[in-house]
């Protein structure tokens, strides 16, 4: 109830000088319920979201002009209680009220500079508050409403608002990472707790519940890596911990879990070496050994000691070494990833070449001439993928020949042509626009090829290389012996790779000149990798897709060539070759001999490159 000097309360007063616009501060709240006589309302403004505004209007007093110094000692009562500005009977608004009567009242001015300094010890005591954070934040908001009513232009109050604001944000942030955590979206691909405790600490960097938030998501980054571990999957392993110390800098927890990773690895591979040996000694063991040694390769990484002697001792055993034909698999990398997917492809032998009468032949696909292979190798499943490029410009810090120069050859669909275009490189697709990570990585040099190789090898403690022509041939006929990579048909059979069909269509409209009749395969460039079935060795888009780069010098003809299968090259040449049609061939240049000279320097939209590895 309103003291005897007040005349009543009516709910239409004003303060004595008009406050300025307030951003909108979304938690903030009145210390009281608005809407009751004789209380302070927080009233939102403007149409539109981004308008929205938030004032503090304070409850009107009227005061009977003989009261007024009545009215004064009741303010300063309520300010030295504590009462500033919830009610008709606070500080805030008494003084206001004498404002509007008398703005020259310097008791009433000097009352509302007291009360602004008193809200702004409580405002910066809430904002200190590290309990009911959002509690404390919402009586702050209110109190800075307050202060932009009674004195909008002081800085110290302007400043108050942008702190709690920011405040607000990063609780928000907080509580939303927390939420996260619980929910196990630890968020190291973004859009989870770490990327809300970081946008917290990007706020406020001293702020002690993010930090503690980035460490619990350290911890279960830690935790899904050790039970990785546990479960024997080390490349997943090496991926959450790699996460893990991206968190943060020099977190002595990750060298920990390092070595409870490494001691479960030691542990596990030893035990592996031992029981592989034990099988060795059996009649019947070989099998047994086998498969103590690929799960051995899954898991070590490259050098392992314990890896390394179980698989000599098994490469003395059979003829494929630690493998069999057929085999898939692939090398771990010094990282924790793992290479290209690779397939033992069989020894033996085959006639390489074309024959005299050969229908769309030249003279550099012949003599015919037979290669044996002795031993089996490795080869790729599918062509280098951009994202297995990638990989490899990113760890080498490398500059491949497209992206030193500037350009490469495109695709053009306006004229139909092959065409120069700058701005292309690598991460290119066939016509110039950006690649997809799955596709095949084009617009490659030969030598860009040998440097992926180069790395690869060092990443795995493996030979990793460019096929021979050979072996490219031998693996593209797999077993087969006609004058396409399926047989003597003049007609692919459906799915069978991505080659120039009449029923191929450009985004424009476009129509192969020369294509295989009635045949279509959904693409006008090149596909993702493994978009059709394999061959009879698993091997994808051997002879369709793009071309591919082998490690041979270009000869015109085959006379003098190796009968062993490997690479005929001359140090120093320029021109190489490439082998396999791609999505832009001719039929003709689909055929299993078909083969092409091209200079070292050559990147296109229609040569990749594949890799073997000894085994």
């Amino acid at each position: 109830m309103p003291a005897l000097w007040l005349l009543g309360v009516t709910g239409c007063g004003a303060p004595a000088e008009p406050p300025a616009p307030v951003p909108s501060s979304p938690s903030a709240t009145p210390r009281q319920p608005a809407g009751e006589p004789g209380e302070g309302t927080v009233t939102i403004e403007g149409q539109d979201e981004a308008e929205t505004v938030q004032r503090w209007t304070p409850p009107s007093v009227q005061i009977d002009p003989d009261q007024r110094a009545q009215a004064r000692r009741a303010a300063q009562a309520a300010l030295r209680e504590g009462r500033l500005y919830a009610t008709g009977d606070d500080a805030i608004p008494i003084w206001l009220a004498l404002l509007e009567q008398d703005p020259r009242d310097q008791r009433a001015r000097a009352g509302l500079r007291q009360a602004r300094t008193a809200l702004l010890a409580q405002a910066d005591a809430l904002l200190q508050q590290q309990l009911q954070q959002r509690q404390a934040l919402a009586e702050a908001a209110g109190i800075a409403l307050v202060l932009l009513t009674i004195a909008p232009e002081d800085e110290q109050v302007r400043r108050l608002q942008r702190q709690v604001e920011t405040a607000q944000r990063a609780v928000a942030f907080n509580r939303a990472g927390e939420d996260d955590l619980r929910a196990g979206r630890i968020g190291e691909e973004g859009d989870g707790a770490l990327d809300n405790f970081r946008e917290a600490l990007a706020l406020d960097p001293d702020n002690a519940r993010a930090r503690q938030g980035l460490a619990a998501a350290e911890s279960g980054l830690i935790a899904r890596a050790e039970n990785a571990a546990r479960a024997g999957d080390f490349a997943t392993a090496g991926t959450w911990l790699a996460e893990a110390s991206k968190v943060r800098d020099a977190s002595p927890t990750i060298a920990d879990a390092f070595e409870r990773i490494e001691a479960v690895r030691t542990a596990t591979l030893a035990r592996l070496r031992d029981q592989g040996l034990r099988d060795l000694a059996t009649p019947q063991g070989l099998k047994a050994a086998r498969e103590k040694l690929e799960a051995a390769m899954r898991i070590a990484l490259p050098g392992d000691a314990a890896v390394a002697l179980l698989r000599g001792r098994i490469e003395l055993a059979t003829h494929y070494g630690s493998f069999r034909p057929g085999q898939v698999f692939s090398d771990a990398l010094r990282d924790g990833g793992r290479g290209p997917q690779m397939t033992v492809v069989p020894h033996g032998g085959f006639q390489m070449g074309a024959g005299p009468s050969e229908p769309g032949a030249s003279d550099a696909e012949r003599p015919s001439h037979y290669v044996r292979f002795e031993r089996g190798f490795a080869m790729a499943i599918t062509e280098v993928t951009v994202a297995d490029f990638a990989r490899f410009v990113k760890s080498a810090n490398a500059r491949p020949r497209a992206t030193r120069r500037g350009h490469s050859i495109v695709y053009d669909e306006r004229s139909g042509n092959f065409i120069r275009r700058s701005g292309v490189d690598w991460q290119s697709d066939y016509d110039g626009g950006r690649a997809l990570a799955n596709h095949p990585v084009m617009h490659v040099s030969v030598r860009d090829a040998e440097a992926y190789a180069n790395w690869l090898s060092e990443q795995t403690g493996r030979s990793y290389r460019l096929p021979s022509e050979a072996e490219f041939e031998y693996a593209l006929r797999a077993g087969s012996s006609g004058r396409f990579p399926w047989g003597d048909a003049g007609l692919p059979p459906e799915d069978s790779g991505n080659f120039t069909g009449s029923q191929d269509v450009s985004p424009s409209g476009r129509h192969w000149a020369n294509a295989f009749i009635g045949y279509g395969d959904g693409y006008w460039g090149a596909a993702p990798v493994g978009s059709f079935r394999p061959n009879a060795w698993g091997l994808h888009d051997m002879s369709g897709n793009l071309s591919e780069w082998v490690a041979d010098c270009w000869h015109a003809s085959y006379r003098r060539a190796p009968s062993d299968g490997v690479a005929w090259f001359n140090p120093g040449c320029r021109g190489r070759v490439i082998r396999g049609g791609n999505w832009a061939n001719a039929p003709e240049q689909t055929r299993a001999a078909w083969r092409q000279s091209q200079d070292s320097d050559t990147t296109s939209g229609r040569i990749g490159f594949r890799l073997v590895r000894g085994i």
